[in-house]
């Protein structure tokens, strides 16, 4: 009976491990496909920029708000709230600026929204990829609503 029982334990931890494995695959996938999916977005929000002249059209339904660092892992980031104010679906680009002390320019993040609706908003995230030191500043450039 103990050796039925040591068994039985021995294959629920071998189902356990399964599954744990599983999940963790299942996550990475997921993963994954946001991260292309945050990429593909980037590209786009900045090809749809390279011709914008001035700061854009949208700047009236953008906005940013500052993330603490306990909760992106000491990582400077921006929520950029992107709100459709029109009548119609329409896609953002947005580019911001992350300036040091001097207003110099030292990374260029982009995010956007596509296809979304009328009085609809997304929160995609900026991420600088800059260290903690010297501290810098996020700057909304341009956003375009196309």
């Amino acid at each position: 009976m103990a050796s039925s029982a040591s068994a039985a334990v021995s294959s629920a931890r071998a189902s356990a491990s399964a599954a744990a494995s599983s999940a963790s695959a299942r996550a990475s996938e997921f993963e994954a496909s946001v991260d292309a999916a945050t990429q593909r977005r980037s590209a786009a929000a900045e090809k749809e920029l390279k011709d914008v002249k001035g700061r854009g059209n949208a700047l009236s339904e953008v906005a940013m708000t500052g993330m603490p660092r306990a909760q992106t892992g000491g990582v400077l980031a921006v929520l950029v709230t992107i709100t459709n104010k029109t009548r119609s679906a329409a896609s953002y680009a947005v580019q911001i600026d992350f300036e040091n002390a001097a207003g110099k320019v030292v990374e260029t993040r982009y995010v956007g929204a596509e296809h979304l609706q009328p009085g609809k908003k997304e929160q995609p995230i900026a991420f600088s990829r800059q260290p903690p030191e010297p501290k810098l500043t996020p700057v909304l450039a341009k956003a375009q609503r196309y």
